[in-house]
């Protein structure tokens, strides 16, 4: 039997792959955003530079999928009454979510910033349940998203002492979650009639681009000097944007928001173990205990899923 994009992330192996790979993309890019702003010298202060370098990121990754639809020879013009929809998306999904996530991160600590994150699990799972009927939240989804968040916490934790204030840029790190799960919920419905790369492309592109306008207010539109090293980080970063957000979208488009919001718990999980690699920072113990937790919150919220698949022989 010939396999589509459709039955590919519909299995259980499949949507674990899809899904895992674009939170691993995600998560190694907290490691490669603090090597670039080290090479670029962008201190936590400076929050228009943090924006534009943002905005140049989603820009690109934008310009990189759009180049790739050319070389498959689909057309990358706009299409007609697509504009309302993809503008929704590129507000929250990548303008909103980034301004806020980014004034956020100024004001708080790592360890707070890396616990909040684990809420768009939370948002998503709660946004569906209002959008669609066949999505609602049960006591198996709200087990799972407990002991999911369990395993974000106890990421956070072995950053640091906890840290119990709650101000502004709390604040701020939870809009940023609310927008980014409204944003890919809003995406699984907008994909019911539009192309998962046009759709993505343009949002990243309307996103990005307002990213630097803002970015460039404060900070000029250049103000980096860039050697081979930054320009290689921000190649990366927009090609983990590129095909982290394509391969969400993809597998959100053809499951249920509220199996799939799970594995956004492993971001965390996944930027401590890369930066342990790439940063050299210390790897504990209970890192490890929080991966087990995550993935136990999603075999929790997926399990039915699959024993039944395997019931009826995969």
């Amino acid at each position: 039997m010939k396999l589509t994009i459709e039955r590919i992330v519909t299995r259980p192996l499949g949507i674990m792959a899809v899904a895992g790979g674009a939170t691993f993309l995600w998560g190694s890019a907290f490691p490669v955003i603090k090597l670039s702003y080290a090479e670029l010298g962008i201190e936590k202060a400076h929050l228009y530079e943090q924006i534009l370098f943002a905005g140049y990121r989603f820009t690109l990754a934008a310009l990189l999928i759009l180049f790739i639809m050319k070389l498959m020879g689909r057309s990358v013009a706009y299409q007609s009454g697509t504009w309302r929809g993809v503008g929704r998306i590129g507000l929250f999904q990548t303008l909103l979510q980034y301004v806020f996530f980014y004034y956020g991160l100024s004001g708080s600590t790592g360890m707070q910033g890396s616990i909040i994150a684990g809420t768009t699990s939370f948002f998503q799972i709660v946004i569906a349940h209002y959008m669609y009927a066949n999505d609602r939240l049960n006591s198996r989804k709200l087990l799972g998203l407990i002991v999911g968040f369990a395993g974000v916490v106890v990421v956070g934790m072995a950053k640091g002492a906890v840290d119990v204030r709650f101000g502004w840029a709390e604040i701020c790190l939870l809009l940023a979650m609310f927008f980014g799960g409204l944003g890919n919920v809003l995406s699984k419905k907008e994909a019911e009639r539009m192309d998962i790369l046009y759709m993505t492309a343009y949002q990243m592109l309307l996103g990005g681009v307002v990213l630097i306008a803002i970015g460039a207010a404060g900070a000029g539109l250049m103000p980096f000097a860039f050697t081979w090293n930054a320009l290689g980080m921000l190649f990366y970063l927009a090609v983990l944007s590129a095909l982290g957000f394509v391969m969400w979208n993809t597998v959100m488009k053809y499951n249920q928001v509220g199996r799939i919001s799970m594995y956004l718990f492993l971001i965390p999980v996944f930027g401590v173990f890369l930066s342990a690699w790439l940063l050299s920072e210390p790897l504990q113990l209970s890192v490890w205990l929080a991966l087990g937790l995550v993935v136990g919150g999603i075999v929790i919220v997926n399990g039915r899923r699959v024993r039944k698949a395997g019931a009826s022989g995969g």
